[in-house]
């Protein structure tokens, strides 16, 4: 946990909704006197959380220069863990590998939802991209009911080095694609493995791809062409869990 400071009005009630009592403080723009601020700072009052009258400037400094809409709070969050902690989590492991890996998925309620399923059926932890994708966050942690504290995050520079490294710790990388000829309930997920969602729209990128040990696709009948990330990386989450308490 580290504390943090979020800003605008969407952020600040998410953080509310997910743990009010993890807020420790707030400072607000003195010379705002709109109707969605003033709902949040009764908000903010009820919970006895210290409120901080300032001026804009403060505030555009605390923000780093966004727009945070006339509102700022300090708030403990869980922290992405890193590389080397990643290193040391698979060198202890004393179960079976079991790892998904987010490619640039964005969008923090896919995130919160992915470590939902996650928490729920014993995986070893999720592996996001620095770049270009979402982080912990306010959205994710509601999104994903406590799961953000018990579900180790690794954040990771290089996604294809991270991948080759694991190929290297004898853990086979599946990825997902829908033209990918097994389906995953003809897969064997009963190994060490770590599971490769694409980010949304666009799926995997191309130098992902190319690590993957093999390919798998989710069987669809009806007439949609993909499944949301979250849901199809629950479906592979799930089947791996099916098949490791099916043969245990």
């Amino acid at each position: 946990m580290n504390k943090t400071h979020i800003f605008g009005m969407h952020a600040v009630q998410a953080a509310l909704d997910y743990s009010a009592k993890k807020i420790h403080h707030a400072w607000i723009d003195g010379q705002r006197q709109d109707h969605k601020l003033k709902k949040l700072i009764d908000e903010l009052a009820s919970f006895k959380i210290t409120i901080e009258k300032t001026d804009r400037k403060k505030l555009d400094k605390m923000a780093d220069g966004k727009n945070h809409q006339g509102i700022v709070i300090a708030i403990e969050m869980p922290t992405a863990k890193t590389e080397d902690q990643l290193k040391k989590a698979v060198s202890e492991l004393e179960t079976s590998a079991l790892f998904l890996i987010l490619d640039q998925v964005q969008d923090p309620h896919n995130l919160g939802a992915c470590l939902r399923t996650a928490d729920a059926v014993g995986v070893n932890g999720i592996i996001i991209t620095k770049d270009n994708a979402t982080g912990i966050t306010p959205t994710v942690c509601k999104v994903a009911s406590g799961a953000a504290e018990t579900m180790p995050v690794y954040q990771v520079t290089n996604l294809a080095r991270t991948i080759r490294w694991l190929k290297e710790q004898h853990i086979w990388v599946m990825g997902t694609s829908g033209y990918a000829q097994q389906s995953v309930f003809e897969a064997d997920l009963n190994i060490p493995i770590a599971l490769v969602m694409g980010k949304e729209a666009t799926g995997m990128r191309a130098l992902t791809e190319k690590q993957c040990d093999f390919l798998v696709n989710i069987p669809m009948t009806g007439t949609v062409e993909s499944l949301n990330v979250s849901v199809a990386a629950g479906v592979m989450m799930y089947e791996a869990y099916r098949q490791r308490i099916a043969d245990s």
